[in-house]
């Protein structure tokens, strides 16, 4: 996992988003609430980190999205489609 010069992102960061994201849809086609979905996928990330940081780094890393969300970041993001 190499950072590239112009950011810190990995370089597997999109590879990683797209298997999120295709995580997401599969669990919106099981009709898993998105709160269901969200909350099982947070807590699998805050293991992921707590196993790969220090308490620390996770906090900081917590409080960049949290600063994301107050500055409605998340709000510019596109809208996942509705699900019937």
């Amino acid at each position: 996992m190499q950072a590239t010069l112009e950011s810190d992102a990995p370089e597997d960061l999109s590879h990683a988003g797209s298997i999120v994201d295709k995580a997401i849809e599969y669990m919106m086609d099981q009709k898993i609430s998105p709160i269901s979905a969200a909350s099982a996928m947070l807590g699998g990330c805050l293991g992921l980190l707590s196993r790969s940081m220090d308490d620390r780094a996770v906090a900081n890393v917590l409080r960049q999205a949290l600063h994301s969300v107050e500055c409605g970041e998340l709000r510019e993001l596109p809208s996942l489609p509705k699900r019937g």
